[in-house]
């Protein structure tokens, strides 16, 4: 079997990347914190959001918190890690928006009072990032735009930056 290219995106869906821990993550979101209310909004098998939440704590993207002593009863909430998601989550919910529905089945407004229109910008000079407007700069030895380098060709490549404008 071939060597798979090292991607962050792969390495980040294998923890998110499910149907289920999403919508699970639109839950905890939402404020929704507990497995039977979870059940009910997202309309998994009991089984398989046992087992996406279970994934989504060991991964350090959710805390079970005790609410109930007798009986034992847990909720889950974002963890800082868990947080950072949200953005992505409300990206995604606007490209469905645009290209899924007719009508946005909800809306969100920011603190400042305006519809939230979430954007991608950049930290440093606070563009918004379009096609076109960045480099990529392969860090693992090797690895470019096309792929994987032939052996031969590996040590010519190293002496030059790999870099590729995506867009």
């Amino acid at each position: 079997m071939a060597e798979a290219r090292p991607c962050s995106i792969a390495d980040a869906l294998a923890i998110v990347g499910e149907k289920y821990s999403l919508l699970v993550l639109r839950e905890v979101f939402f404020g929704v914190r507990r497995f039977e209310a979870m059940v009910r909004n997202i309309g998994a098998p009991r089984d398989i959001l046992a087992a996406r939440l279970r994934r989504l704590v060991e991964a350090g993207v959710l805390e079970k918190v005790a609410y109930s002593r007798r009986p034992l009863r847990h909720e889950y909430r974002p963890t800082a890690a868990g947080l950072e998601l949200q953005g992505v989550l409300h990206l995604l919910r606007q490209w469905g928006d645009r290209h899924l529905t007719g009508t946005p089945p909800v809306v969100f407004d920011h603190a400042c009072g305006a519809p939230l229109e979430a954007v991608v910008t950049c930290a440093s000079c606070g563009r918004p990032v379009e096609p076109g407007s960045q480099t990529a700069h392969f860090q693992v030895e090797g690895w470019g735009m096309g792929g994987r380098r032939p052996a031969d060709e590996t040590a010519e490549a190293q002496s030059s930056p790999s870099q590729a404008v995506l867009g």
